[in-house]
């Protein structure tokens, strides 16, 4: 089962159809090289590597964690009818610091589904099993990542091309008018295919690669932006075909092995099964096959009839174990001593190929830039995936932070739960948690987070007819693009009407950029802007910042300081004297430390 149009929340119709401001070189996402964490142990060859340690060793603000799992634990209530899962694993951390490692719930609680009362069976208590730190979890779709980045360890050893055909290892491949499809749009989801396909219908391997080698495709490759289990699946057989070792012997010998994660791997042995979370109660309609409670065996149907082992989906994991492949990751491809990718390498799965399908970012294997799941962490910059199950990962460069959680959202039952709202809430919070700090003096002023909201920063009336007038301040951004946007407007008639006035920001070392429609939307780099404004002449002027949102997704907000208001030789305002700021009349921003 995919998971691509079912965890949004908001039918479908969702940001990645809206346009993105993306920096594109040549097609690609300029990526800049990855930071160092703040608090980041390391090994002697200086790659960092994971600890425990608190919220402020990790540079984080603890308030904000102490949210992330309290908002966590909400959704093990009705949300709204049902819980959306019966348990979870929240990790969190920055640089070489997990600073929050939670388990909240049951991974085992539900025996069975009642369709008629449309409720749980419950084990009895004494057979329940509350989840642990280090439960293991069936990852769902996030398997798709370990798949990518075996494709592109593959790449780098010139034994894979990007641009090749599938069908130039696979000439099966070719049939049904898939000569065309690339490796790459097999990684980028562009190849054509339709999301998925039943081949547990089919009762032998045999016969389900027959069906996909019959596969007709639904667009032209290339064309369009469709995500697809069948790309994952093909790109296993691909590196089955080159490599002659199987997908659960690679994902062993080229990650998980090397990189030290012995909770991660496809088909855990029986004597795992009390340390993993249970799925579904799997069962016609609502399931393609009848298989009862699934626990320690793969959910997907298609994985599970390909022998657990699937390009798509299978892989079981931990949240310590995911949160290695993050360092890994975020360090550019190494961790301790060991290596699985080389910078240059890694970069690919950080680039946006899909410049030509705004609102569809993807590198190879990782989507990009998804405020659908990824919350006010997500920047262009931002990669990470999610599963069917209930899980997610992501991973956010320009703050060297990391987000995983762990869900069984299918328990007992794959309808109990809809969209990505816990998704969302917990990476708000680890947003939030990673500090602004204010450009001058000890606080700014700062919009909030909230959605659906409208908030308002007013200076009080200034008579700017002493001569040209201009506002300066300093500005920082970072708002879901497009929806959620912060104006500066301009009143001359004591705010019965406001007029918008357009203005410059720059940062350091970057060209001006000007904003006539006098708005500020998406992502501004994590920096601060000085802005200029010229201001009209008027003997009662009001300024005001109004930052709306709409209902669904936020980003981090805006923080605005200094604000200083100079008419002809004189100094109409200035939020430095103390008698100025007290007259600023906020609604909805405060002062903010960080």
């Amino acid at each position: 089962m995919t998971e691509g149009a079912k965890d949004r929340g908001d039918g479908g119709l969702t940001r990645r159809q809206l346009g993105r401001r993306v920096l594109a070189v040549g097609g690609a996402l300029a990526i800049a090289p990855f930071p160092a964490g703040p608090a980041a142990a390391s090994d002697k060859a200086g790659h960092p590597t994971l600890r425990h340690g608190t919220a402020e060793q990790a540079g984080l603000l603890p308030e904000h964690l102490r949210q992330l799992v309290t908002d966590a634990e909400a959704f093990l209530g009705p949300s709204p009818k049902h819980p959306w899962y019966a348990g979870a694993v929240l990790l969190a951390g920055r640089g070489g610091t997990v600073a929050l490692h939670q388990p909240i719930g049951m991974a085992v609680r539900y025996s069975a589904y009642n369709e008629k009362t449309d409720t749980g069976v419950e084990f009895p208590a004494d057979q329940q099993i509350a989840a642990a730190a280090d439960t293991v979890y069936d990852l769902a779709s996030v398997s798709k990542l370990f798949t990518s980045i075996l494709a592109v360890q593959q790449m780098e050893r010139g034994a894979l091309e990007l641009e090749a055909t599938v069908a130039s290892y696979l000439p099966e491949f070719a049939g049904g008018g898939k000569q065309g499809i690339t490796i790459r749009q097999l990684l980028t989801h562009t190849s054509g295919f339709r999301a998925w396909i039943p081949l547990y219908n089919a009762p032998t391997r045999e016969g389900k690669l027959q069906l996909i080698w019959d596969e007709v495709p639904l667009n032209p490759p290339g064309t369009k932006y469709l995500y697809s289990d069948l790309n994952l699946i093909s790109l296993q057989l691909v590196l089955e075909k080159i490599t002659g070792r199987p997908l659960d012997t690679l994902l062993h010998d080229e990650i998980t092995a090397p990189l030290g994660m012995h909770r991660t791997r496809y088909n855990p042995p029986a004597s795992w099964k009390p340390k993993i979370a249970a799925t579904e109660d799997a069962r016609l309609p609502w399931s393609g096959l009848n298989r009862g409670l699934v626990w320690g065996e793969v959910h997907d149907e298609n994985a599970y009839s390909l022998g657990g082992v699937a390009g798509h989906a299978g892989v079981f994991s931990c949240a310590w174990d995911l949160a290695i492949l993050a360092r890994t990751l975020l360090n550019g491809g190494a961790y301790g001593k060991a290596r699985i990718l080389k910078p240059e390498t890694l970069d690919l799965m950080f680039t946006d190929f899909n410049t030509a399908f705004p609102g569809d970012e993807h590198g190879l294997g990782f989507e990009l830039y998804q405020h659908w799941y990824m919350g006010a962490m997500a920047t262009p910059r931002t990669a990470g995936h999610t599963g069917f199950t209930g899980t997610s990962l992501v991973l956010d460069p320009t703050t060297d932070s990391f987000l995983i959680v762990l869900g069984n959202s299918v328990h007992p039952v794959r309808s109990w739960r809809s969209g990505s709202a816990p998704r969302v809430a917990t990476a708000n919070n680890l947003a939030r948690a990673v500090p602004v700090r204010p450009a001058r003096g000890r606080t700014s002023w700062f919009s909030g987070m909230a959605s659906a909201t409208t908030a308002t920063l007013t200076l009080p009336a200034l008579d700017t007819t002493a001569g040209p007038a201009r506002l300066q301040c300093a500005l920082w951004w970072d708002t879901e693009p497009q929806s959620d946007l912060l104006f500066l407007e301009a009143s001359t008639d004591d705010a019965t009407t406001w007029q918008p006035v357009p203005f410059t920001t720059v940062s350091s070392g970057e060209a001006p950029q000007e904003h006539p429609a006098a708005t500020a939307t998406g992502w501004s780099g994590r920096v601060w802007h000085r802005l200029t404004a010229e201001l009209p002449r008027a003997p009662r002027l009001a300024l005001r910042w109004r930052y709306t949102t709409d209902r669904l997704y936020v980003g981090r907000g805006a923080y605005v300081d200094g604000l200083r208001v100079e008419a002809g030789d004189r100094v109409a305002f200035d939020e430095a004297r103390p008698t100025d700021a007290a007259r600023i009349e906020a609604v909805g921003w405060v002062a903010s430390r960080n």
